[in-house]
């Protein structure tokens, strides 16, 4: 038997906020492939046109719960869970 790498089978789970939702039809998680977030991006926009314009430096990216600072080249495990955030106001 032959066994495929992983990566084929996995998916990064990702979740968006609720303000995107009438950029997606209401969907806020989706599981893409994809191994930068910046893939990520692109097939968030394949899916939704339009939406790596509002994801584009408005929002933060956690991955797997650790928020990165600059997300774009960040690597995405296979079964990684991606949270694009709200800007979170403050003083």
């Amino acid at each position: 038997m032959t066994r495929l790498p992983e990566r084929l089978f996995s998916l990064a789970r990702v979740f968006l906020p609720r303000s995107l939702a009438p950029y997606t039809g209401g969907v806020l998680e989706v599981e893409l492939p994809g191994e930068t977030i910046r893939a990520l991006i692109a097939g968030l926009e394949a899916a939704y046109p339009g939406l790596a314009e509002k994801l584009s430096g408005q929002l933060a990216v956690a991955i797997d719960g650790d928020i990165v600072a600059d997300p774009y080249l960040e690597v995405v495990g296979a079964t990684s869970e991606v949270h694009f955030l709200p800007p979170v106001g403050g003083g």
